[in-house]
C-alpha cells in the first residue's frame, strides 16, 4: 500500500444506486458529480479534489459499485494474507478479469492510500452481499466510515439494522441525508472523519478549520452582497425626456414600469451572485413555488402576500399611482409593503414609492425649452427595502439548504420559507430597525463619513442574521 499524501483522500464505495454519487457531490460542493437514479451509472473513479483559496485540501474519490462481491470476498480469503497488504495482488491477478473490473476499479484509490467512506442505503435492508462488501473493507485495512444515507424514509428505514450490521466492521458510522445536508451536518461528518486514524487528525483538522473559514468568508461576502443591493435600490433613479407635454401621462407609466424592471433585475443580479458564493454553478436553482422569494418582486401574487388591497394592487399593477400630485409626484397614498416589517404606515401626501416628477424647463413661445424631464425614483419607501431584504435572506436561507446533489425539487417535502422566518424584518429587535433606518437615511445622503459607518453596521448586522440563520 502506497504512503498517504498530506492531502486526505477518500474514495466513497458501496453498492451501485445506494448514493454515493449524491454524497461526493454533496461534500465537495460540486453540482458537477453526475448524480442518476440508474444503477450502475458510475463506471470509473473519478476525483473530485476540493480547493479552498486555490489550494487543495480534501479529495473524494467516486468510484463504481461492487461487481461481484461474492468470488472477491472469497478470493481474498483464500488467497491474502490478513496481516499483508493484499490490494495490489488482487488488482495485478484480476486487472484483465471482465468478472472484476469494477473491484479493481475501486480497490486503486485504497491501494494508493485513500480512506473509505461507505455508503449504503438505509431505506433498504441489509442483504448477504452487503455484509460481504463490508467484510472486505474491514479486510483492507483502510480508514474507513460507514454513512447511512437516508434517502426517502418514507419507502423504508432500516437504519438500526443497519447500525448493527456495520459496527462489526467500521471505525465510526454516520447516519447523512446526502440530498438535504446542511452546511453544519457536513462539516459534522467531515470532523468525524478525524477520529478514524490518528495519523489524518492533524490534516483533517486543517480541512475542516479551512472549511469553516471560508464558510464564513462566504457570510461575508452574502453580506455585503445585500448591502450593496439596497445601496444600489436606494439610489436608483430612472429618467426620461419628452418634448410633448400630451405625452406625459403615458410617459409617466412606461418610465415607472423602466424602474420596476431595473429595480428587479438588480435584486436578481444579487440572488444570483449568492448562489455563486456558495458553488451553485450549473444546474438551475428555482424557488418552491409558495416561497415569497420566488416571485417576481412587483407581481400580484407578491404584492397580495405583503397585504396590498385590490385597489392597491391594481394600482401597482398598472405601473402608476392613483394620480398626480399638485408637484407632480406620484402619490401612492396608503401603499404599504409592510407584512414583514413592525414599522407599518400609510405613505404621506407628495412622497412615494418610486416617486416620478416632472421638471418643467422655461419656455420659448409656448415650447418647453430642453423638453420636459420625468423621473422614476429614488424609492422613497422603507417598507419596499425591509422587503428586499427579507427576500435575500429567504433566498439565502433557500441555497445554503440546497445540497449540491438535489437535481430537481421533489414533489413533496418541506421546502416552505418557515424555516427562515424567525429571523426575518418583522421579528427584528428596536436596534437592529434603528441601524437599518441609519443605513437608509445615509445612503440617500450619499458620501458621508457617517454614512461609511452606517454601511458598516447594516453590513455586519446582516452577516450576523446570516450565521444564525446558517445554524439552523
Amino acid at each position: 500500500m502506497t504512503k498517504r499524501s498530506d492531502i486526505p483522500v477518500f474514495a466513497v464505495l458501496g453498492h451501485p444506486n445506494e448514493g454515493k454519487s449524491s454524497v461526493v457531490a454533496t461534500l465537495a460542493e460540486n453540482d458537477a458529480v453526475p448524480v442518476s437514479p440508474t444503477p450502475g451509472e458510475t463506471r470509473q473513479c473519478r476525483d473530485y479534489p476540493v480547493f479552498i483559496d486555490d489550494a487543495e485540501v480534501i479529495r473524494f474519490v467516486d468510484t463504481p459499485g461492487f461487481q461481484n462481491p461474492r468470488a472477491a470476498h472469497k478470493w481474498i480469503t483464500q488467497n491474502a494474507d490478513p496481516e499483508k497488504p493484499w490490494l495490489d495482488d488482487f488488482i495485478r491477478a484480476h486487472e484483465t478479469d471482465a468478472e472484476f473490473v469494477h473491484e479493481c476499479r475501486l480497490f486503486t484509490p485504497l491501494a494508493a492510500g485513500a480512506g473509505v467512506i461507505f455508503v449504503v442505503d438505509g431505506t433498504r435492508p441489509v442483504r448477504t452481499a452487503d455484509r460481504l462488501e463490508m467484510d472486505i473493507l474491514r479486510l483492507t485495512g483502510a480508514p474507513r466510515m460507514a454513512v447511512i444515507n437516508t434517502k426517502d424514509r418514507e419507502h423504508g428505514d432500516y437504519i438500526e439494522d443497519w447500525k448493527t450490521a456495520a459496527r462489526i466492521h467500521f471505525n465510526i458510522i454516520r447516519i447523512f441525508d446526502a440530498q438535504r445536508a446542511s452546511f453544519a451536518e457536513r462539516m459534522d461528518l467531515l470532523k468525524s472523519l478525524r477520529a478514524i486514524d490518528p495519523d489524518w487528525d492533524e490534516a483533517l483538522q486543517r480541512v475542516t478549520e479551512a472549511f469553516e473559514t471560508d464558510w464564513h468568508m462566504r457570510l461575508e461576502q452574502t453580506a455585503a452582497i445585500i448591502t450593496d443591493l439596497l445601496a444600489s435600490v436606494l439610489q436608483y433613479r430612472a429618467k426620461k425626456t419628452i418634448h410633448d407635454a400630451s405625452a406625459t401621462e403615458a410617459a409617466e407609466k412606461q418610465l415607472v414600469v423602466k424602474y420596476r424592471q431595473q429595480v428587479a433585475d438588480m435584486e436578481k443580479k444579487a440572488h444570483h451572485r449568492i448562489k455563486k458564493r456558495f458553488k451553485h454553478n450549473i444546474f438551475s436553482y428555482d424557488l418552491p413555488a409558495q416561497s415569497l422569494a420566488g416571485q417576481d418582486l412587483f407581481s400580484e401574487k407578491t404584492l397580495k402576500a405583503l397585504g396590498l388591497t385590490r385597489n392597491q394592487m391594481a394600482w401597482a399593477g398598472a405601473g402608476i399611482g392613483a394620480g398626480l400630485g399638485a408637484k407632480g409626484d406620484l402619490a401612492l397614498a396608503g401603499l404599504t409593503f409592510g407584512v414583514f416589517t413592525a414599522l407599518g404606515g400609510a405613505l404621506g401626501a407628495g412622497s412615494a414609492a418610486w416617486g416620478t416628477r416632472k421638471i418643467s424647463r422655461a419656455k420659448i413661445k409656448g415650447q418647453a425649452l430642453g423638453g420636459i424631464r420625468i423621473y422614476a425614483g429614488p424609492v422613497k419607501n422603507d417598507q419596499l427595502l425591509y422587503v428586499i431584504i427579507d427576500r435575500s435572506l429567504i433566498y439565502f436561507w433557500h441555497v445554503i439548504n440546497w445540497a449540491h446533489s438535489r437535481r430537481e425539487r421533489p414533489e413533496t417535502g418541506n421546502d416552505s420559507d418557515a424555516g427562515v422566518s424567525n429571523f426575518l424584518s418583522a421579528k427584528w429587535s428596536r436596534e437592529q430597525k434603528k441601524i437599518s433606518q441609519r443605513f437608509f437615511k445615509e445612503v440617500r445622503q450619499k458620501g458621508t463619513a457617517a454614512g461609511q459607518q452606517a454601511v458598516r453596521e447594516f453590513s455586519a448586522m446582516i452577516r450576523d442574521l446570516l450565521k444564525e440563520i446558517s445554524r439552523t
